[in-house]
Formats: C-alpha cells, sequence, structure tokens
C-alpha cells in the first residue's frame, strides 16, 4: 500500500523503520510535529520521526495543525491508501479522516480498553498493573475509541521506568502495525470493536505531577518514580533547591518521617508514608546526575534535612 506516517518521538522510529524496510508498502511522506526546541541547549531541530525521513529521502510535512487548509490539499493530492499513526501528537480533522480508502490506523501502547489517552505506559505503571501491551484501532473522531485490528501483550517487571516499558513496546507494537498494514492489504483482518468494560484514562504527565508525594506509601512512591522516568522526570525540593531523582527501591524496616532523609557510609534512604525508600541517583540543578551517596558527601548532609 502506498502509506503515509504520522508520528513524532522516539517510540515512533521503530514503526516508521519497518515500514521503511517492508517489501509490502510505500512510505511515500512522513507527517510529524513543526521543528522545536530540545536539550539542554534549546536548539531547534527535526522530531526523530522527521530526521529519520529526512536521512530516507522521504517527504515531510510539518502542520501546525492537522486542519490546515495547505496540508489536507496535499495528503488529497498523495492519494495515500492507509495512513498509520504512532504518538503524533495532534488530533486530526474529520477532513483529513476521510483522505485514505483504509482510514488512519493508530498504534497504542496499552491493551484498550485501558488507558486511553496521553500517556498510558506511566499510567500502567503508576497504577501497578502487572501486564499491558500494545494495540492498533482504526482512528475515529473520539479518543481512542475506534475499532481493534491486533494487540500484543507485554509484561510489566517489578523495575521497569517508563523509558524501559515504552522501549519494549515501540519495538513488537512496530511489527504489530506492520502486521496489521499486510492484513489490511489482503483483506484478511476485520476490526473488532472495543469492550464497553473496563474503559480507563491516562492523562498527559505534567512536570508538576511528576513532583515526589513523600506522604505515600512506599510502592505508590516507587511506582510513580519510575512511571515519569526520564521524562518528565521526578524531582523534589530540599530546601529552595530543586533535585532532580532517579527510580527509587523500597526499604523495609526503616520508618523516618515521611521526606526525612538518612544517610549511611553507601547510601541515602528517604521517608515515606509507610517504611523507606532508597535513592538510586540524584541530580542537582546544573549538575550530572550521581549515585545518592556521593550527592550527600558532597551536600555534606546531616541527617536533619526533610524533602519537600
Amino acid at each position: 500500500m502506498r502509506v503515509i506516517f504520522a508520528g513524532t518521538p522516539e517510540a515512533a522510529v521503530p514503526s516508521l523503520r519497518e515500514l521503511i524496510d517492508s517489501p509490502r508498502h510505500e512510505v511515500i511522506a512522513v507527517v510529524t510535529r513543526p521543528d522545536a526546541a530540545a536539550g539542554r541547549g534549546r536548539k531547534t531541530g527535526r522530531s526523530p520521526v522527521g530526521r529519520l525521513a529526512d536521512e530516507e529521502g522521504i517527504e515531510v510535512l510539518t502542520p501546525a495543525r492537522a486542519a490546515d487548509p495547505d496540508f489536507l490539499a496535499r495528503l488529497g493530492e498523495l492519494e495515500p491508501d492507509c495512513c498509520p499513526v504512532v504518538a503524533y501528537g495532534n488530533l486530526l480533522p474529520a477532513d483529513a479522516l476521510a483522505v485514505p480508502a483504509h482510514g488512519w490506523v493508530n498504534l497504542h501502547f496499552s491493551l484498550l480498553p485501558a488507558w486511553r489517552g496521553a500517556a498510558p505506559v506511566q499510567a500502567a505503571i503508576a497504577a501497578g498493573d502487572e501486564m499491558t501491551g500494545a494495540a492498533t484501532f482504526l482512528i475515529e473522531p473520539a479518543l481512542d475509541t475506534g475499532p481493534v485490528y491486533g494487540v500484543v501483550t507485554e509484561r510489566i517487571r517489578d523495575d521497569d521506568t517508563a523509558g524501559d516499558l515504552l522501549g519494549r513496546l515501540a519495538g513488537s507494537g512496530a511489527r504489530l502495525l506492520a502486521a496489521t498494514m499486510d492484513g489490511i492489504e489482503d483483506g484478511t483482518l476485520t476490526a473488532v470493536p472495543q469492550s464497553a468494560d473496563g474503559v480507563t484514562y491516562a492523562e498527559k504527565i505534567t512536570v508538576e505531577g511528576a513532583r515526589v508525594q513523600w506522604r505515600h506509601p512506599a510502592p505508590a512512591v516507587d511506582r510513580r518514580v519510575r512511571s515519569v522516568t526520564p521524562d518528565p522526570g521526578a524531582w523534589t525540593m530540599l530546601g529552595d533547591v530543586r533535585l532532580k531523582l532517579g527510580p527509587v527501591r523500597p526499604a523495609g524496616g526503616r520508618e523516618p518521617a515521611p521526606g526525612q532523609v538518612e544517610v549511611t557510609k553507601k547510601a541515602v534512604f528517604v521517608g515515606t508514608g509507610t517504611d523507606a525508600v532508597e535513592l538510586s541517583w540524584v541530580q542537582p540543578p546544573g549538575k550530572k546526575q550521581m549515585r545518592a551517596a556521593d550527592w550527600a558527601r558532597g551536600a555534606r548532609l546531616t541527617g536533619e534535612e526533610t524533602f519537600a
């Protein structure tokens, strides 16, 4: 099929690569978010999907809004058979959805109808789910409600961060998306309506939402920190200094007050609503991340400090 791929972040790159390498489909264009500032230097540049398309000599479309008339006109000129989508990050209007004969097919990183919305991987980890997966479905105007073509499943490991889990799902999901394109072309796939039971929503993770709430139980603190690692990154305040934190590990047998810091020669513990957790690494402002014990020695902590 002639396909136009829509996607933006690193997690969408394996899917684009899978379709470029497919002998059955031709990627005739890529739609991605406009160039934006990123990184510590805040330099403006292409999205990860846009960069791969540039390397492969594929036309890149970067509309500020998918309802832009010029974009819709170009979409019609290209006459795609189908438009696979992975984390594009923009709403698709009805005029765009009507262009390809086989519609727009989204790869979503959850087992729908669980965790519809912007941050399904993060929500699954924070909720303590044991299983998750990826699903391909036909996009409808409503949020992630379309009928499902196929799924793959994935176990959530006890130490998974959102980055770890998303990396695995990006790989298995890419193969699922390519297989879905094959089945649509062959006419052997039928999309199945989603169940009305088990619907949950995953809100977008904000920077404020990544602040550690030390009054919560230790398992909840552990899951929340892993769910926002590496982006946007868990953080806390020590006085007026904001510290970025790596994953924590529940440490039974210690019960300091919520937020209270305990330092030993080799480790740093912090109190929660139940047991303490052990910090892995800390990143002070303007510095690289470092082992928590090294940070504590350098900061000359006395054991009287409390995170807020």
